[in-house]
C-alpha cells in the first residue's frame, strides 16, 4: 500500500491491495497512519470530508475493496518547541557527542498530550543549552529511543546530528549486526514455563484501546515483528512448583512500543503493577501473606527497569556499556517477595 505523498499539509494517497480488502475505511487508515494520527483523529478527518475514496467523499464504515484509491488531505503539523527546565538528571556519561542518563520512573521522555512540559527533553534542553535544540526534530531533540514514563533505567541521547544518525541506525538494526544491547529486569506474576526462552509475536495497535499494543496476526497491515528473549533469574514464593512471582531478565531483539509488557502478558506472566496489561492478574496478590500483599497492591507502576545499554560510540567507535541497578521502590518490592512465608 504505497504512499505517494508523506509531507504534512499535502495530499497523501494510498491504494488498497488484497491485504486491506474488507477493512473499514477508518480501520485501514488507522493502521496505515498509526505513527502519525490517532484513530479518533482519522475518523474526524473522514467525517470532515478530508478523505475521498475513488475521488468521492466516504464514510468511516465504508468497506474497502482491492484497487480502491484513497486520498487524504493531511493536517499541517503543529510543533511547539519545548522550553528548557531545571530538572535534575542522573548523568552516567557525557561527551561532546552524546549523554547517557539513568531515567527515574515517573519522568516522561518528551512532551505530548497531557504532558506539555516537565519531561526529560525539557531537562536536557536546560542541561545542554541551545546546542541540542532541533537535533532529530523539534519536539524530540536528541532522542533515538525512549522509555515509558513509569519505566526506569539507562537511556542515551545524541548531542549532534552526526551522533543522532549513527545511534538511530544502531537502534534501527536492533543489535543484529552491531554492538547495540538492551537488557531489562522485571518482576512478573507467576513465571514462564521454561527458565529461558524467546517470545516471537507480532505487535500492533490494540483494537479495543488506542493507546495500547497487542499481539496480532503477522498478516495484519500494522503488524510489526517483535522478538523478546527472556531468562528467569529468580522464582519467588514457590509453592509446590507454582511460583507467585519471578524476577526476569528480558533482552530485546526488536524495540517496539510496550514490547516487554505485552509479550510477558501474552506469555501469561504480566508485569507486577502494570495496570494496562496486567490488571486481570491483581487477584494473584491474594496468595501472598498480608504484609506483602499490601506492598504489592500499593505499587503504583509496572516493575520494569532498563538495566543494561551498550552501543558503539558514533565518533570513536568504542563500545560503551552501562549498567544500573533498579530503583529503591523496585528493590523494596523484590525484598518483600523474597521474605519468609511468601
Amino acid at each position: 500500500m504505497p504512499l505517494v505523498s508523506q509531507s504534512p499539509g499535502e495530499m497523501k494517497a494510498l491504494s488498497v491491495d488484497e491485504a486491506g480488502a474488507g477493512l473499514r475505511l477508518d480501520q485501514f487508515l488507522a493502521a496505515e497512519l498509526a505513527s502519525d494520527l490517532s484513530r479518533s483523529r482519522v475518523k474526524q478527518l473522514i467525517e470532515a470530508g478530508a478523505v475521498t475514496v475513488n475521488g468521492a467523499p466516504a464514510q468511516p464504515k465504508r468497506k474497502l475493496v482491492a484497487g480502491d484509491s484513497i486520498a487524504l488531505s493531511m493536517p499541517e503539523a503543529q510543533e511547539a518547541a519545548p522550553e528548557p527546565q531545571a530538572i535534575t538528571l542522573c548523568i552516567l556519561h557525557e561527551d561532546d557527542q552524546l549523554i547517557v542518563i539513568d531515567k527515574p520512573a515517573g519522568l516522561v521522555v518528551h512532551p505530548g498530550a497531557g504532558n506539555p512540559d516537565g519531561t526529560l527533553v525539557n531537562a536536557l534542553l536546560h542541561h545542554c543549552g541551545d546546542s541540542l535544540a532541533g537535533i532529530g526534530g523539534v519536539k524530540r531533540p536528541g532522542l533515538v529511543h525512549r522509555l515509558d514514563k513509569d519505566t526506569s533505567g539507562v537511556m542515551v541521547v545524541a548531542k549532534t546530528e552526526t551522533a543522532h544518525r549513527h545511534l538511530s541506525a544502531q537502534f534501527a538494526d536492533h543489535g543484529r549486526t552491531g554492538a547495540l544491547e538492551r537488557r531489562y529486569v522485571a518482576l512478573v506474576w507467576g513465571a514462564p514455563p521454561r527458565m529461558e526462552g524467546t517470545i516471537d509475536a507480532h505487535l500492533g495497535r490494540s483494537p479495543n484501546h488506542r493507546t495500547r499494543q497487542a499481539v496480532v496476526p503477522a498478516s495484519r497491515p500494522d503488524a510489526r515483528e517483535a522478538i523478546t528473549h527472556y531468562r528467569v533469574l529468580e522464582r519467588l514464593g514457590d509453592d509446590d512448583g507454582e511460583p507467585a512471582a519471578a524476577l526476569v531478565e528480558c533482552a530485546l531483539e526488536t524495540g517496539r512500543t510496550h514490547q516487554i509488557r505485552v509479550h510477558m502478558a501474552h506469555a501469561g506472566c504480566p508485569l507486577i503493577g502494570d495496570s494496562e496489561y496486567g490488571a486481570g492478574f491483581r487477584t494473584k496478590a491474594n496468595r501472598l501473606p498480608e504484609p506483602v500483599r499490601a506492598t504489592v497492591a500499593a505499587f503504583p507502576r509496572q516493575t520494569l527497569h532498563a538495566a543494561v545499554l551498550a552501543f558503539e560510540h558514533p565518533a570513536t567507535g568504542e563500545i560503551l556499556r552501562f549498567e544500573t541497578s533498579p530503583p529503591a521502590d523496585f528493590t523494596a518490592l523484590l525484598a518483600s517477595l523474597r521474605s519468609p512465608g511468601v
